[in-house]
């Protein structure tokens, strides 16, 4: 295999997967591990991917990666985040969803609940949950962010404000190793943040490729989280801090 094509189906199995590890594709293509490492400081060098420990993950830093590109991320564990996720709200309940990939499968997943009611400033949500006849939609008011249908600013914030919910169910798009909920966009992080106030609990929904991110925008903690739905895990010492802050994990 050339090089060039090499390349191209290391990106395209990123794009899909999240991340990519050296063994693995060497394997996958019967190519040395050590041409592997090649390409990948190539792909990194060219801005393409960002090295992590024994592989590479789509980049990060201050701009998020384009959102249809996120909805293929890692979707069958979104699937498995979402439906465990709606096992834990029950009917006649009130919750938020925030922008996000996996909150989109969280309301996927709510189609057959009985008498909700949803506040979210997330178009996308609002249009799948439209197809659940007992279910009442409120979007909470703001500037459009069209990349992803998402809703933002001070009227955003100020429409939550008027509420008190059971749930806040939010995504976010990295997690940093202390237990940091991050993200990119200031006014986004800044209705989140509204959310987390406005929620008798707070559910955050996030697979395990967080963790190799990165984001500027500090949201909150996992400290404030109730219960964090994901597929893994991977510091031992996260694990503990979350067990001390009273954050029940929840693997998939």
């Amino acid at each position: 295999m050339q090089t060039h094509a090499r390349h191209d189906l290391i990106r395209r199995k990123a794009q899909a997967e999240g991340k990519v590890m050296a063994t693995s594709l060497s394997q996958a293509l019967g190519v040395a591990v050590q041409t592997i490492r090649r390409d990948l400081r190539q792909l990194c060098a060219a801005g393409l991917l960002e090295r992590i420990h024994g592989g590479a993950v789509l980049p990060s830093g201050v701009r998020n990666i384009g959102y249809d590109d996120r909805r293929a991320l890692n979707r069958d564990v979104k699937l498995r985040i979402a439906r465990r996720t709606a096992s834990l709200i029950p009917d006649n309940a009130s919750l938020f969803l925030n922008i996000g990939t996996t909150t989109e499968a969280v309301a996927h997943a709510l189609q057959d609940h009985q008498n909700l009611m949803v506040v979210t400033n997330n178009l996308n949500v609002a249009n799948i949950l439209a197809a659940n006849p007992s279910c009442d939609v409120m979007v909470a008011g703001g500037s459009l962010r069209r990349s992803d249908g998402g809703l933002v600013g001070d009227l955003a914030a100020l429409a939550i404000d008027r509420f008190k919910v059971d749930f806040a169910v939010i995504g976010t798009s990295a997690i940093d190793r202390s237990g940091d909920l991050l993200d990119f966009d200031p006014e986004e992080v800044r209705v989140s943040q509204q959310v987390i106030e406005a929620a008798r609990a707070t559910v955050l929904v996030a697979d395990s490729t967080k963790f190799s991110r990165k984001a500027p925008v500090k949201i909150a903690s996992l400290a404030q989280v109730d219960h964090f739905v994901t597929d893994r895990v991977p510091s031992e010492g996260l694990i503990g801090k979350c067990a001390d802050w009273g954050t029940q994990l929840l693997h998939v």
